[in-house]
């Protein structure tokens, strides 16, 4: 199918380590699109990038930078503006999960808060006036289950998420701009590799007892769908929360 890419302006952030926002950045400048990669960590980045570059001979922007900064979402805006005239495609890839004791300071609670939620929400209408303009955007946040296991601030960011884009997608349709979540599962990404399941054993025991398909996916399986959403192919889907899980989640709805 072919998706159009060509020649749009794609941010990715979370875009440094070895996982999701890696393989989504990939994914997209494999079909033509323009790549800002922004993360906190320069030297990752200025790896990607050449890798990137390497293949499709294009260069990604570098923006090192901590989204929960106050001036993050202009600095960036204002560098893609900059380099490429436009913003079409953003991947609100950035997070981290934050398991919390049920006495968790206030201060953890606003870090995770900060990170997952109003970093997505702020970046995002940081670039969305010049979408209006251009009438044409697409929005995808990469969040988290619907169903927490335990008590984790990020979970709650995410829903948080998920409620935004959804009012948000009501005001911004008309514009020819969607917004839509995605929902990994158990992604082999570097933060389940090396801490939430860092073990081989541990990762076929747990696909084994819990997850329909049987295997744990790879960060590809997020950038395909991912690189759909961000396309005219995808004009008439906006609002939506979609899970990439092998089947983990349990609700029906």
């Amino acid at each position: 199918m072919e998706l159009d890419l060509a020649g749009k302006v794609a941010i990715v952030t979370g875009a440094s380590s070895n996982g999701i926002g890696r393989a989504i950045a990939w994914q997209l400048a494999a079909e033509g699109a323009e790549i800002a990669l922004v993360s906190r960590r320069q030297k990752m980045l200025a790896e990607l990038a050449r890798q990137i570059e390497g293949t499709t001979g294009k260069a990604p922007l570098i923006a090192a930078l901590d989204l929960v900064k106050s001036d993050a979402p202009r600095r960036v805006r204002d560098a893609v503006m900059r380099r490429f005239g436009a913003i079409d495609i953003l991947v609100n890839c950035a997070g981290g999960s934050r398991p919390l004791p049920v006495d968790a300071p206030d201060a953890a609670w606003d870090e995770s808060l900060a990170l997952n939620f109003s970093a997505v929400r702020r970046l995002t209408h940081a670039v969305l006036p010049q979408m209006q303009a251009r009438k044409w955007g697409r929005i995808i946040n990469i969040t988290g289950t619907s169903e927490p296991p335990m008590l984790n601030a990020a979970h709650s960011a995410k829903a948080a998420v998920h409620a935004w884009a959804k009012g948000l997608s009501r005001e911004i349709g008309r514009a020819g701009i969607t917004i839509n979540s995605v929902a990994p599962g158990k992604i082999l990404s570097e933060q389940i590799r090396e801490r939430i399941h860092p073990t081989v054993a541990n990762q076929k025991k747990f696909a084994r007892d819990h997850i329909p398909a049987g295997f744990f996916g790879e960060p590809e399986d997020m950038a395909y769908l991912v690189t759909f959403l961000a396309s005219q192919r995808a004009r008439y889907i906006t609002g939506e929360v979609f899970h990439v899980d092998g089947g983990l989640r349990r609700f029906a709805f």
